[in-house]
């Protein structure tokens, strides 16, 4: 199944932007990190189509996920 894959901030560094993936059913935003070889303690905040999800979320066709990394400043 294809999956688009949006990286933000520090996530990015090395890797991409957004890149049209694919991947078997059964993935889940968790496979998705280890895949990408992403430390999931740098990994915040989790997005399906604008949706907040956790690790164990099951990924359809066509999803959207966006990764992005806690918010510092100040």
């Amino acid at each position: 199944m294809k999956v688009a894959v949006k990286l933000y901030a520090v996530l990015r560094c090395g890797r991409f932007k957004e890149k049209f993936l694919d991947y078997p059913s059964g993935t889940t935003v968790g496979d998705v990190i280890t895949d990408l070889k992403l430390p999931p303690e740098h990994v915040d905040i989790l997005l399906v189509n604008d949706t907040h999800v956790d690790f164990e979320h099951l990924l359809e066709e066509n999803d959207v996920l966006s990764l992005l990394p806690m918010v510092e400043g100040g």
